[in-house]
């Protein structure tokens, strides 16, 4: 029986989420300035989102302790596979439904550490750009020697359901083995959308390619009309430039679990198989918020997500209100004094050896017009104190605490 319009969300919701979906259908521009219905707001904001890259610390580090390259590139696929679910569909998992996040504001931070068997591993994720929103992030763990860098941004729109491009990518690393891996970010589009259960499905294909001389290509499909199963993928890892010498498949559901196989992956060969459902996550330590600085983001929206958690949409619209007008109080403030936002974690580069060595093998352009330009991860920058700044209107300043330097304070 086929399911009705607005079936996943309740009888006084219904009214709203229609208006919703006909206001989605109207609009013109990025669908993320748009203002979705109470019950479908989260209290999250989108920075927050880096973290998703290594919620399993011990699969992001296993690269590093293997010496066999090909078999390195094989347990980097693995660990990006191993990503998906907590990328694009805890969210839904945890609330029955994907929620629209936050937009962070320029200079928004989010930091913490995973600690556990692994050692410590530390995020740095900072919006670097706000118009175009830009997120960019820097995973490092220590112990093991291993780097994860990007940044990304995402371009919305609207063709019988929501449609999202990723622009940007990432750079996992090992320096030990002098040894990177550029990846690039799948599209997505959002399923469920006319029933009120909206989850992610990705779509097109991504790459990993490597320094030391191995690509992977990952396919992915979604349950179709007639066939197939939801969150599908198929992936192939072969020598770069040598698409047809396969040296493994990977094939099953990222939400679910995964086959990995020498070969073409016909029936023989098999290595071992992934169960995401009994992979536990690690959780992300993050400074009480009172001890965070008034850019993290938690801090930064306490007072949203409390009008968010109680569905009181005029608390909500009045914090966000004072948010965006110290904001813009910050910019007028800079333009007066003729300065620009300094980014405390990031910086713009003109060239990049990664890109320029990797990024023609797998066709990826790095589109800097559509991400404020090239993002790195600043070390010398990150250690240097910074000066705590009010989110607060003039008139109504926040005390500001100690200076913050890095997430291990």
């Amino acid at each position: 029986m086929a399911e009705k319009e607005g079936a996943g969300v309740s009888a006084q919701n219904r009214g709203s989420w229609s208006a919703f979906l006909k206001s989605i259908a109207s609009f013109s521009g990025d669908l993320s300035s748009l203002t979705a219905p109470p019950f479908i707001l989260s209290s999250t904001s989108l920075v927050e989102f880096s973290s998703y890259w290594a919620e399993h610390p011990s699969i992001f580090v296993a690269p590093a302790q293997e010496k066999d390259p090909k078999k390195r590139a094989l347990l980097v696929l693995k660990w990006f596979l191993s990503t998906l679910k907590q990328q694009y569909a805890s969210r839904s998992e945890k609330f029955g439904n994907e929620k629209k996040p936050l937009n962070p504001f320029l200079g928004e931070l989010f930091l913490g550490k995973w600690v556990d068997e692994a050692g410590t591993t530390e995020l740095v994720s900072e919006q670097v750009s706000h118009h175009p929103p830009v997120t960019a992030y820097n995973i490092s763990n220590e112990k093991h020697g291993v780097y994860l860098q990007g940044y990304n941004a995402q371009k919305a729109s609207f063709a019988r359901t929501i449609y999202v491009k990723q622009i940007g990518h990432a750079v996992y690393s090992i320096p030990a083995f002098d040894e990177t891996y550029l990846i690039t970010l799948p599209n997505l589009h959002i399923e469920g959308l006319i029933f009120g259960s909206p989850f992610v499905e990705l779509n097109d294909k991504t790459y990993i390619t490597s320094s030391s001389g191995y690509t992977a290509k990952i396919d992915y499909s979604g349950k179709g009309w007639l066939s197939g199963k939801k969150n599908s993928f198929t992936a192939t890892m072969y020598p770069t430039g040598k698409e047809k010498e396969v040296l493994y498949t990977v094939s099953g559901q990222w939400t679910k679990t995964f086959d990995i196989t020498e070969g073409s992956g016909k029936k023989s060969g098999h290595i071992m198989s992934y169960d995401t459902e009994a992979s536990p996550t690690t959780p992300l330590t993050i400074a009480p918020i009172e001890e965070q600085d008034p850019m993290e983001s938690r801090r930064a929206w306490s007072k949203v997500a409390a009008g968010i958690a109680v569905g009181d949409m005029d608390l909500t619209g009045e914090e966000k209100t004072k948010i965006e007008v110290a904001q813009r109080e910050l910019r007028q403030k800079e333009r007066d004094e003729g300065r620009i936002w300094e980014r405390r974690y990031f910086s713009l580069v003109e060239t990049d050896k990664v890109l320029d060595e990797l990024a023609p093998i797998i066709g990826l352009l790095p589109e800097p017009d559509k991400t404020g330009g090239i993002w790195r991860y600043d070390a010398e920058k990150a250690k240097k104190p910074h000066a705590q700044i009010s989110l607060e209107p003039a008139g109504t300043t926040e005390t500001a605490q100690k200076p913050v330097n890095s997430p291990e304070e």
